[in-house]
């Protein structure tokens, strides 16, 4: 299986800068002016510009708010505190405190697009830690 990971935005110069300033990823193949491949994760990324108001799942309108969605993006990073501070000068919202646990440091973001976001640091042996 491979993955591939699509991210709706309304502005795609300012989705690029945001993942490369935030995440560190850089800008790989441009699909005309309404798709952009994003390097640097284990899976791409494809910023796809998609106007306010078009239509995304049947019946509902696209929104770049802040909305919720059951399934989001945890990025795994070596230092927490510097991803985050990195990802809030780029532009992200902290939705909350850091949070530490037994198996490792998260924060929950949300980009500029509305999209939620969790930044994790993994200490000790990670999940394993918690996992029997």
């Amino acid at each position: 299986m491979h993955l591939l990971i699509n991210i709706d935005v309304d502005d795609l110069a300012r989705a690029e800068a945001f993942y490369r300033d935030a995440f560190g990823l850089s800008a790989g193949r441009r699909f005309g002016d309404g798709m952009l491949e994003m390097l640097g994760a284990q899976a791409p990324l494809y910023l796809l510009r998609k106007p306010a108001g078009s239509e995304g799942a049947p019946g509902s309108a696209r929104g770049y708010h802040r909305h919720w969605t059951p399934l989001h993006l945890d990025v795994v990073v070596d230092d927490l505190d510097a991803a985050l501070a990195r990802a809030l000068a780029a532009g992200a919202r902290a939705e909350g405190e850091v949070r530490e646990a037994a198996w490792g440091r998260i924060v929950p973001l949300a980009d500029p697009f509305g999209h939620g976001w969790c930044l994790l640091q993994f200490l000790g042996r990670g999940y394993d830690e918690i996992s029997r």
